[in-house]
C-alpha cells in the first residue's frame, strides 16, 4: 500500500479525529478492563493507530516520529523531578520522617476528634511523600481498624482516608500527578501548587467542619489504645522520632520551596539533608541508605502495613509512571501536531464563551477521561494538550489550566470504581468505591467549589502580558 501523495499533510476532520479518538478510547478501554492488558502495552498499540492516522494525512515516517520526540522533549524537566520524587520518598523513610509523623499523629486521636484528625494525619502524610496510594495502604489500615474498634461506619472512615490521601497527592511537591500536571501545563510546579491552594484549602476546611460535624455523632465511642499503643510502641522501637531532626529534611524542603528555588535544588537539598539524618541520627548504614535511594526495601517491624511503606520510594519505584508518562507523552505529541486534537475540539471550543465555562468543561474532561481509560495520567496529559490554547486565548494563566485538570483528573479517580485507584482503594481499605464514595467529600467538592470561585472571579489567575 503506497504513502498518499500529497505536498503538504492535510489537516483532519471531526469525523477523522473522532475516529482516532474513539479507536484509542476502546483499546484502552477493553484492553485494560476486559482482557487486563497492561497499559503500558495498550499505549504502545494507541501509538500505532494514531501514528497511521497521521500517516494517512500525509505524514510521513521521519515527521511522526519528531511529533512523538517533541510532545516528550517538551516534558524533560520534568523527567528529572520523577526521578528525585523517587529519592525523596526512599530518603524520608529512612531518616524516620514518615515514621515520626505517624507516631506522633496518633497522639491526636479520640472518638469525637477521629474522623477530623485523620484527615488531617492523611493529609500530612500524603503531602509529605506525594503519594495517595502509600498512605491509604498504611496509615489508612490502621484508621480503618481504629474505626471499626470505635464502630464508625467504615465507608466514612475511607472516605476521610481517601479525602486525605488524595489532598496531598494534589498539593505535595513530590508527587508525581502534581509534577505531570504542571509540566503538562507548561507552568511552574509552585505557580500550580499556589494557583490549586485558592480552591483546596476552602475545600479542605468545608471537608473538615462536616467530618467534625459527623464525629460528634460518635464522641462516646470507646479508643482502642491497644492497636495505637502497639503501633507507637513498634515503632519507636526502630526509629529516633524526635521531631526537631526527623522533620528536617520535609522542613529544608518546604523552606527552599518558599523561596521559590526550583524544584530539583529543594529536592536535592532535602535528600542530603534525609540521608544526614538517616545516617547520623538512625544511625543508619551509609551504604544502605545510598542503595535505597535506587530500590527501598521493607521494613522489619513485624507489622506487614507499616513494612510496606518504609520499604516505598526509590529511582526504581518510579520506573511504572515515567515510561507511561513518556509512552503518553508521544501519543499527545502525534494527536497534538497531527491536529487530530485541535479537529476534535474546535467547534466545542468555539462556542466557549465565558471563562466559567471552560474551566468546567476541562474538569469534566478530567472526569470523563478517567471513566472512560481508567488512568489519571493519561487524562492528565491529554486534557492539557486539548485546552491549553483556550486558557492563553482567553488570556487565563496555565497555572488555573493545570488546576483544573487536577480537580478533573486528580479528584476523580479514586470515585470510580474501575480505575486503578479505585480498584486499590475498595481493595486495601475493605470498602467499595460506591460506599465509600459519598463521604470523600473533598473530592467532589473541590470541582464544585472550584466552579463556583471562578463564577465570582476568585483565584482567577491571569497569563502575564506578552
Amino acid at each position: 500500500m503506497m504513502a498518499p501523495i500529497t505536498t503538504q499533510p492535510r489537516t483532519p476532520t471531526a469525523w477523522h479525529a473522532l475516529l482516532c479518538f474513539g479507536g484509542n478510547f476502546l483499546m484502552i478501554s477493553t484492553g485494560m478492563f476486559v482482557f487486563a492488558i497492561s497499559l503500558h502495552v495498550v499505549l504502545f498499540f494507541c501509538l500505532l493507530w494514531t501514528g497511521l492516522h497521521a500517516w494517512l494525512l500525509g505524514h510521513n515516517f521521519s515527521a511522526v516520529r519528531a511529533m512523538m520526540s517533541t510532545g516528550i522533549s517538551n516534558a524533560l524537566p520534568a523527567i528529572y523531578i520523577f526521578i528525585l520524587i523517587g529519592m525523596v520518598i526512599a530518603a524520608f523513610m529512612q531518616s524516620g520522617t514518615v515514621a515520626a509523623l505517624i507516631y506522633h499523629g496518633l497522639n491526636l486521636l479520640s472518638p469525637g476528634f477521629f474522623l477530623a484528625a485523620g484527615l488531617i494525619l492523611c493529609s500530612l502524610m500524603s503531602v509529605a511523600t506525594g503519594t495517595s496510594w502509600g498512605t491509604a495502604g498504611t496509615l489508612g489500615v490502621v484508621l480503618i481498624g481504629i474505626g471499626s474498634a470505635m464502630q464508625i461506619p467504615l465507608p466514612i472512615v475511607a472516605g476521610m482516608v481517601v479525602a486525605g490521601a488524595t489532598f496531598g497527592d494534589k498539593l505535595s511537591p513530590v508527587s508525581d500527578t502534581t509534577n505531570l500536571a504542571a509540566m503538562s501545563a507548561h507552568t511552574n510546579i509552585y505557580r500550580h501548587i499556589g494557583s490549586m491552594l485558592y480552591t483546596t484549602i476552602p475545600s479542605f476546611v468545608v471537608t473538615l467542619l462536616i467530618l467534625l460535624g459527623l464525629g460528634a455523632m460518635f464522641s462516646a465511642n470507646q479508643l482502642p489504645t491497644e492497636t495505637i499503643t502497639e503501633m507507637q510502641q513498634t515503632l519507636a522501637a526502630h526509629f529516633e522520632l524526635g521531631l526537631l531532626a526527623t522533620l528536617l529534611p520535609l522542613l529544608v524542603m518546604l523552606a527552599l520551596s518558599l523561596k521559590r528555588l526550583s524544584a530539583e535544588i529543594s529536592m536535592s537539598a532535602s535528600i542530603l539533608s534525609a540521608v544526614a539524618v538517616a545516617v547520623l541520627y538512625q544511625e543508619r548504614s551509609l551504604v544502605d541508605v545510598l542503595n535505597s535511594l535506587w530500590s527501598n526495601v521493607p521494613g522489619n517491624t513485624g507489622i506487614a502495613s507499616l513494612d510496606d511503606l518504609l520499604g516505598r520510594g526509590g529511582i526504581l519505584s518510579m520506573s511504572w509512571t515515567l515510561i507511561l508518562s513518556l509512552l503518553a507523552l508521544a501519543l499527545g505529541g502525534i494527536l497534538f501536531n497531527a491536529g487530530f486534537l485541535h479537529a476534535l475540539l474546535a467547534g466545542i471550543i468555539a462556542r466557549i464563551r465565558r471563562t466559567t465555562t471552560l474551566i468546567a468543561t476541562t474538569i469534566a474532561s478530567g472526569i470523563v477521561g478517567n471513566i472512560g481509560m481508567g488512568e489519571a495520567y493519561i487524562s492528565i496529559i491529554l486534557s492539557c494538550q486539548l485546552f491549553g490554547k483556550a486558557y492563553d486565548e482567553k488570556g487565563v494563566d496555565r497555572a488555573v489550566l493545570s488546576r483544573a485538570v487536577e480537580e478533573g483528573a486528580t479528584m476523580s479517580t479514586g470515585l470510580i470504581p474501575w480505575t486503578t485507584a479505585g480498584a486499590f482503594y475498595a481493595a486495601t481499605l475493605g470498602v467499595p468505591v460506591l460506599e465509600y464514595a459519598p463521604y470523600a467529600f473533598l473530592n467532589y467538592l473541590n470541582p464544585l467549589i472550584s466552579i463556583g470561585m471562578t463564577a465570582f472571579g476568585i483565584g482567577l489567575l491571569r497569563s502575564p502580558k506578552r
